[in-house]
């Protein structure tokens, strides 16, 4: 057989636990057992009807069949920069400051392939979603973890990076609501972020797809974000010229349309206009009536989201409280589909190990919190999948798995 050599950036890409943790759920399925997947934090919800009404009377339209240029995408654009200067205010230029991604993943996976050159650094959420430290692989780039511990309230401490990290970095890449954590942060610390960008000349990148997944709770954090009408803040609301900063948005949590891979980017007209030429050597746009149905989905009725986020927040409170009658002393978050748990003794060092036993043995599948990181040892990340009666079942069996 030929001996094909392949790429060294191909080196970091091969360990995967995610992977493990599918064979681990064949394993359990293959003896027989009932597998509760709590391990994807794919929405189990369906897009509003008026949403899939708009795809299907785009498939009877010839004209949206061939290929769709960046033109073509223009309703898209202007769509996405009126939702943006809704629930934010802040003003968006739909031309040079939109650009429509494949979902937010091939945004954020794309764009150090505009930023960074060969040996340069990205500094990364430790734990962080995991496509964050693939793009900057792909880009043949390093990555300096910043870690998130919980007595920071899950946010990273710049003060702690390295003068001389600083000096060969490009780019920094953020994301709250965070996935897996479920922290969110105060306009504050963004406003902070920005300005330490500026100062070192950092490309600021601000994945933001749980905008919307925040739960009432949260209601005094609108107070720091003036002209919003989102609880959480915009990274654009600290960066308002748009000077250092990129936000990437999915259609896939607030919409429930995780499978059509539609979101946007948008901010600084320099760092959008990098990244569709990037987008334009990879790929067209997706099909016509895909982003039709996005345009239904950000410009028509919003009872949808407020559904959703109602439906997460029952089961957060219905997961919460029976990890709380197992003795399984979990926080409440205040975002997110996730759970983000300290795991007991004798799993508190070991994630990937309780994870492939749970799934075995019960037939529960979860994250293990190596799979986001280093710091994300010790941790497991719950994805609210399903609804409160089998979330309770899953606890049960965690209960018999514990003790």
């Amino acid at each position: 057989m030929t001996n094909i050599q392949f790429a060294k950036r191909l080196q970091p890409l091969k360990s995967n636990v995610f992977a493990d943790m599918d064979r681990a759920k064949a394993i359990a399925l293959a003896a027989g057992r009932e597998v509760i997947d709590l391990s994807l934090g794919s929405s189990d919800l369906p897009a509003e009807a008026h949403v899939i009404e708009a795809i299907a009377q785009s498939l009877h339209d010839r004209s949206t069949h061939g290929y769709l240029l960046f033109n073509g995408t223009q309703g898209f654009r202007e769509a996405a920069a009126n939702w943006y200067e809704q629930k934010f205010g802040i003003k968006v230029d739909p031309q040079t400051e939109v650009l429509p991604l494949i979902g937010s993943q091939e945004g954020t996976a794309h764009l150090p392939l505009a930023i960074l050159n060969p040996g340069d650094f990205a500094l990364l959420l430790d734990p962080g979603y995991p496509s964050h430290a693939g793009g900057v692989y792909l880009a043949s780039g390093q990555i300096y973890p910043m870690p998130l511990l919980a007595e920071n309230g899950f946010l990273p401490v710049f003060a702690d990076i390295p003068a001389p990290v600083l000096a060969q970095s490009r780019m920094m890449v953020l994301s709250y609501p965070h996935n897996p954590t479920a922290a969110i942060a105060p306009l504050s610390f963004f406003q902070e972020a920005v300005a330490f960008c500026q100062q070192h000349n950092l490309v600021l990148v601000h994945d933001f797809p749980y905008v919307d997944l925040v739960f009432q709770e949260s209601r005094e954090w609108a107070d720091s974000s003036p002209n919003s009408k989102s609880l959480v803040p915009s990274i654009l609301q600290a960066d308002p010229e748009k000077s250092v900063s990129i936000e990437f948005f999915t259609l896939s949590k607030s919409y429930n349309m995780g499978g059509f891979r539609i979101g946007y980017a948008i901010g600084n007209a320099q760092l959008i206009n990098a990244l569709r030429q990037v987008k334009a050597a990879v790929d067209f746009n997706q099909y016509r009536g895909i982003l039709n149905g996005a345009i239904a989905a950000l410009t028509g009725p919003q009872s949808g989201v407020k559904s959703a986020v109602n439906t997460f927040q029952g089961r957060r409170d219905a997961f919460i409280s029976a990890l709380h009658c197992i003795g399984w002393n979990v926080p409440t978050p205040e975002a997110t589909m996730y759970i983000w748990a300290k795991l007991p003794s004798p799993w508190s060092e070991n994630s990937v190990e309780f994870c492939t036993q749970l799934v075995k043995q019960t037939g529960v599948a979860v994250s293990p919190g190596a799979g986001f990181g280093k710091s994300g040892e010790g941790y497991v990340r719950f994805a609210l999948v399903h609804e409160p009666p089998l979330l309770e079942i899953a606890v049960e069996r965690m209960a018999e798995f514990l003790h």
